[in-house]
């Protein structure tokens, strides 16, 4: 079995339980009866944990309640196929997902790009990473010699970095390509916080990561840290972005879209609070953005699919993956 159907075996059984505790709850029939919003729900991927993305968040969202005239609550979750279905059950409006979570939004979600997120050194992108114990001597040669030598921990199945971009630029790309649940000893899914903590006690031998959780360790938890060290790095990745759904009200939308481009500029107390706030997220500014910077993980996305079809030995899908590869590179290549 691929590592892809894997962990979408468990992404569906958490988003099948979450989705039907939803159902209670949220703000559907403000949206599906035409009329603006009474609250709006703001979902947060939270690759860390609650208690730790919470108090980031929560000055941005107070924030965004006064600018926008509307109580905004958050929404929280660690796994990315329970958010999507979220905001396709209309159970949440707004939401900051990184890129792959927020194609899904765009194709299952009626959702659409408004903006991007800019990190303190001002790059709106940002690399998958393979990390492994420190000291441990583990080298990439080792790790892509496969042979079930390792244990193993990859992201969630909707994971840009944690699963997405090391299959597409490391594993796909090896002659032949290299299936993780074949190559490895063992093979288990978390979020990047867990992979690491894994890392570092040995659970796993080595896993999947990424330089912002990289940076929020270097903060968060320096003794974590500085028990993993990374063996590899993706090509830039687009950093995550805030999505909303496209039937949301137009009035509002265009206040939350206002917002997020106008948070934390100018000059003043206020923006100079405001700069703090976004400092706290590891962030500069959020860039206007739209669905097509996410073209590159669209050409991941079908790279992966041109994989598992080859290896089911499907023509027709080995034909429409190609097919997709090429009009992406096609704009890509059109672009200044």
């Amino acid at each position: 079995m691929s590592i892809a159907r894997i962990t979408r075996r468990f992404g569906i059984i958490a988003a099948s339980a979450a989705v039907l505790g939803l159902s209670a709850c949220g703000n559907g029939d403000d949206a599906k009866s035409g009329g603006a919003p009474t609250e709006i729900d703001f979902a947060i991927l939270s690759a860390e944990s609650q208690a730790s993305a919470g108090p980031l968040w929560q000055p941005l969202l107070d924030d965004m309640s006064k600018a926008i005239g509307v109580p905004v609550k958050p929404f929280f979750g660690s796994n990315y196929t329970v958010l999507v279905e979220a905001m396709k059950g209309n159970q949440t409006q707004v939401a900051w997902l990184s890129a792959k979570p927020a194609v899904e939004a765009i194709d299952r979600a009626d959702a659409e790009v408004i903006a991007r997120t800019v990190n303190k050194e001002g790059a709106d992108s940002y690399r998958s990473t393979l990390v492994v114990k420190t000291g441990s001597g583990i080298t990439l040669d080792q790790v892509l010699a496969c042979g079930k030598r390792f244990d193993f921990g990859i992201g969630d199945a909707q994971s840009t970095s944690g699963t997405l971009a090391p299959m597409a630029f490391l594993f796909n790309a090896r002659t032949p390509p290299i299936d993780p649940s074949v190559c490895f000893k063992t093979v288990r899914s978390a979020n990047h916080q867990a992979n690491a903590f894994a890392v570092a006690t040995g659970v796993v031998d080595v896993a999947t990561s990424n330089t912002v959780n990289t940076v929020f360790l270097t903060r968060e938890n320096p003794q974590i840290a500085a028990q993993i060290q990374e063996i590899w790095q993706s090509p830039p990745i687009p950093e995550s972005g805030i999505v909303l759904r496209s039937d949301l009200d137009p009035a509002i939308k265009e206040k939350i879209r206002s917002f997020f481009l106008t948070y934390g500029q100018g000059t003043g107390v206020e923006a100079d609070r405001q700069r703090q706030v976004l400092a706290g997220l590891e962030y500069s500014q959020f860039r206007a953005a739209d669905n097509s910077y996410l073209n590159p993980v669209r050409e991941m996305v079908a790279d992966q699919q041109l994989s598992e079809a080859r290896k089911e030995g499907d023509a027709a899908g080995v034909a429409a993956a190609q097919a997709e590869l090429q009009r992406l590179r096609s704009l890509r290549e059109v672009q200044p």
